[in-house]
């Protein structure tokens, strides 16, 4: 046997590495076999390659940082973009917003005021309105609208007999409905946009407005048409008679001129309602003329027995002048003066009996014979239809019956001209 212990087949056998520390009294020591030697060395040896790796490869691809950088770069840039597209639509949607909300607001003051403007015409109206259908009678009948044409000119309910709630008249006769914000109201069509459709409903609403406007004007108009109309046939019926009246009352010159200065709105509201108010003043004045006349029938249902004119005297037979109408009329029944004035003769009176006169003024006069009672005193100031006293047959009569006699300056003028006169201007006083 060898005396060193190698083995002859595999060699000289190595012995361990043995590391050796020593620290004052103290020592250490280890042993350090082949395969952990080899194992650290590897694992060195494999750091030393991967960090060689790994810095030649950053160094190599340094251009991955930059790529990276920037593709965040342009992420960020992206994003900002987006937010500034962003923040600029809502600018566009708030001030689209805004624009709509002060176009509304504008909107809706304009609607207001000209619902205001309508409150005050009613205050306005309602008086003289009431006045015109009071005092205008039936319109001539020129006047009058052809059977079977549509009526033109629509009621306004609403902006004079009410300040709040409004009616507008259909262009056919008897079709009213009542103005609200929601009667124009049409069915939204989608593609609209709420916008579009407030505009719509402004544009229902101020047609509204305007056709409530252009019907009280026309109504104005029309009443102002008929008051003259009534004031010209009341006119006529006087001169025709030969009757005084004050035909130029409420009328202007013809001979006028000046620039043309269009109105507005309120401004020709204001002159339709002074036209109208011109008109009544001429009918309430010819009115006024026309009553102090005696135009009345002083026994109406009862006929005439004998009229104004030379005649065949009953009594004597011969040739004679009749002043008056004498009118077929029972004892007892009431004799009405015919138009308002003051009594300046009461009593017995000659051929006349018991006679009464009363005194109109403008010269006119009228007398009441054969009376079998009288009931007033002189002095005494009547209206229209008083009664002054009975009718009998007292005097020179043959009968019971009224002697009635109208006198102009004294002289006596034929009555059944004033009859005549007061039958037509009758359904306009």
């Amino acid at each position: 046997m060898n005396a060193t212990g190698q083995s002859a087949v595999f060699g000289r056998r190595k012995e361990p590495h043995t590391i050796i520390i020593a620290r004052g009294d103290q020592i250490r020591h280890f042993t350090v076999r082949p395969w952990i030697a080899t194992f650290l060395g590897s694992a060195l040896a494999a750091m030393a390659i991967g960090y060689l790796l790994a810095t030649s490869y950053l160094v190599l691809r340094d251009d991955l940082i930059g790529a990276t950088t920037a593709r965040q770069a342009r992420m960020q840039q992206a994003y900002e973009d987006r937010i500034s597209a962003l923040r600029a639509q809502v600018d566009r949607i708030t001030s689209r917003q805004l624009l709509d909300q002060q176009l509304m607001e504008t909107k809706v003051g304009e609607l207001l005021e000209r619902q205001t403007q309508l409150s005050q015409r009613h205050g306005r109206l309602g008086p003289l309105i009431e006045r015109a259908e009071n005092e205008v009678g039936t319109p001539p009948p020129e006047a009058a609208a052809p059977v079977g044409k549509p009526d033109q000119h629509a009621e306004v309910t609403g902006g004079i007999g009410a300040a709040q709630a409004y009616s507008v008249a259909s262009l056919g006769a008897g079709d009213t409905r009542p103005f609200s914000l929601w009667s124009t109201r049409s069915d939204p069509v989608a593609s609209e946009s709420s916008a579009d459709r407030a505009d719509k409903l402004f544009v229902s609403i101020n047609q509204s407005l305007k056709a409530i406007e252009t019907e009280q004007l026309t109504r104005i108009a029309t009443l102002a048409d008929n008051a003259y109309k009534s004031a010209d046939a009341i006119t006529q019926a006087l001169s025709a008679a030969g009757l005084p009246v004050d035909s130029d009352f409420g009328k202007g010159d013809s001979d006028v001129g000046g620039p043309l200065i269009p109105l507005d709105s309120s401004m020709i509201f204001d002159s339709k309602v002074k036209e109208l108010d011109e008109a009544l003043d001429t009918l309430d004045h010819l009115k006024k003329e026309a009553r102090r006349l005696p135009l009345a029938n002083p026994a109406p249902g009862h006929s005439v027995t004998s009229p104004f004119g030379v005649r065949t005297d009953p009594i004597l037979g011969t040739a004679a002048l009749h002043s008056g109408m004498d009118f077929r009329a029972p004892v007892g029944m009431a004799a009405k003066v015919t138009a308002p004035g003051v009594v300046t003769k009461a009593g017995w009176n000659g051929g006349y009996g018991r006679m009464v006169e009363v005194d109109h003024g403008n010269g006119f006069a009228t007398r009441y014979g054969h009376l079998s009672e009288i009931d007033v005193t002189v002095g005494q100031k009547l209206n229209a239809g008083d009664v002054i006293g009975k009718t009998g047959s007292s005097g020179r009569s043959t009968g019971p019956h009224l002697h009635y006699e109208v006198r102009h300056n004294g002289e006596a003028i034929d009555p059944l001209r004033f009859l005549t006169v007061g039958k037509k201007v009758e359904q306009y006083l």
